[in-house]
């Protein structure tokens, strides 16, 4: 199994210059280049369990801060609320802000809690903001949605129980049934009406939904299976996290056995691959591997092991209300992902009124980055007349640049014109916008009164 070593860049340079030791001379003590111990402080690579060591010998410290998450979840993270047009008159550069975070990590984590409850409006728990699913969404940000660990042991096991078995529900279900000594029961909803899963101990069961459908009971079984067998792995990921709060860690660890669940459903090798050479075509990929479409779309955003990275997508799960319930920026570093407000011009609204479609736009946003975006609506939990239905639209973005790998951008004219949307009203300066429901923080507000644009609100400029 591969070995996963910890991102401490910061506080391996913060240790460094509390010691006033050079590169070189601390590098020389830990016996490694100079060069890779800038990979390291650049959290380009990780530290191993060897140099781990070698640390808390040379230097005293407790080594559990190394798993601390970084101020406001990581400098991208910073430099994505900095590009806020707030601070549209402030130049912040890269060294400046990695200085920052090294030299007052708390006061950069107050300034992230502070801008992300403001952008909310002052709401706390929201999507976006410091409450248990906030500081789980900074954690996976931290790892950019990539656990290299739990890749290698689910695409091990994966490889084991497809050798006796090509159908890997039926697969799962034995290797629970013989090893584990759970069986596998499908129950009647009016048996198990509030329940999709529920393990039963006392009958050595995993009882599953008649609702679930075949990709459905293949990942519940896939679940329960993680919980057994990689929890090894799951346990030192939470621990690692330390987030202080029971609720954001049990969050948390349904995240990682989720993950490791999709990631034994489509094998790391054997997904990219197939993503290759289809051109990323989801349909297709959700065919191959027994998957739905959100199920697809999730793990696209994890494809970033070194040396075998997929495309960087983003991925977002909104209702109708346009609130967020699942938010991936995996490499791709959009600003859409955490928007306080989606644009009403962003095309993947229109998914709810075209089921089962996929919708897809080609996006401009203020800074002149371009953005493919692709949404389907989903539902979930149906079934039955009595079941409440719970509808989604997910969507998936990546850079213009990268779309044209993909099948269903073929025929459109990347670098031809693109729809221009916004980050949410509050925040965007597009004077022209007819659909605008509130000027931008910031700017005056220019009534005339023997006058009325097509915008429902002029303001001044710069």
């Amino acid at each position: 199994m591969a070995k996963q070593g910890i991102l401490a860049g910061p506080r391996v340079r913060r240790l460094r210059r509390d010691q006033a030791l050079t590169q070189q001379v601390m590098a020389e003590m830990l016996g490694i280049s100079d060069s890779y111990l800038a990979l390291i402080e650049g959290n380009r690579r990780p530290l191993t369990a060897a140099l781990i060591l070698r640390l808390a010998e040379l230097f005293d410290f407790d080594i559990r801060s190394l798993s601390q998450e970084e101020p406001g979840g990581g400098a991208a993270a910073m430099r994505r609320r900095l590009s806020d047009p707030l601070f549209a008159d402030i130049s912040v550069d890269r060294a400046e802000l990695e200085a920052w975070m090294d030299n007052a990590p708390a006061a950069a984590e107050a300034f992230a809690r502070l801008f992300d409850r403001w952008r909310e409006g002052g709401g706390s728990g929201d999507e976006q903001g410091p409450g248990p699913v906030g500081a789980v969404r900074r954690e996976v940000e931290r790892w950019r949605n990539h656990f290299a660990d739990l890749d290698a042991h689910a695409e091990a096991l994966a490889d084991e129980l497809r050798i006796g078995a090509g159908d890997l529900y039926g697969a799962i279900a034995e290797r629970l049934r013989v090893k584990h000594q759970l069986t596998i029961r499908i129950l009647p909803f009016d048996v198990m009406p509030d329940r999709l899963r529920r393990l039963d101990l006392h009958a050595r069961q995993l009882q599953l939904s008649e609702l679930l459908d075949p990709p459905a009971r293949c990942f519940q079984a896939a679940f329960q299976l993680a919980q057994i067998e990689a929890r090894g792995e799951i346990d030192a990921l939470v621990a690692g996290a330390a987030f202080g709060d029971r609720g954001a860690e049990r969050l948390y660890r349904r995240h990682v056995t989720s993950y490791f669940a999709a990631a034994l459903m489509m094998p790391y090798g054997r997904f990219l691959r197939a993503c290759e050479t289809a051109g990323y075509d989801i349909q297709l990929l959700q065919r191959r591997f027994g998957a739905g479409y959100e199920q697809v779309a999730h793990r696209l955003t994890t494809m970033q092991r070194v040396g075998a990275r997929g495309l960087p997508f983003f991925m977002l799960r909104i209702d109708r209300a346009g609130q967020v319930s699942k938010a991936f920026a995996g490499a791709s570093g959009s600003a859409l992902v955490d928007a306080a407000r989606r644009c009403p011009l962003w095309a993947i609204h229109h998914a709810f009124d075209r089921p089962g479609r996929f919708v897809h736009q080609l996006a401009e946003l203020e800074d002149g980055s371009r953005w493919f975006t692709v949404a389907r609506s989903v539902r979930h939990h149906g079934g039955a007349a009595d079941v409440p239905v719970a509808e989604h639209v997910v969507a998936l973005g990546l850079a213009a640049e990268h779309a044209g790998h993909m099948a269903l951008a073929r025929g459109i004219e990347l670098s031809g014109p693109a729809e221009p949307i916004g980050l949410g009203c509050s925040h965007c300066q597009r004077v022209e916008c007819v659909q605008r429901a509130a000027p931008p923080i910031g700017r005056v507000l220019i009534i005339n009164e023997r006058e009325r644009g097509l915008a429902p609100f002029a303001f001044a400029g710069d």
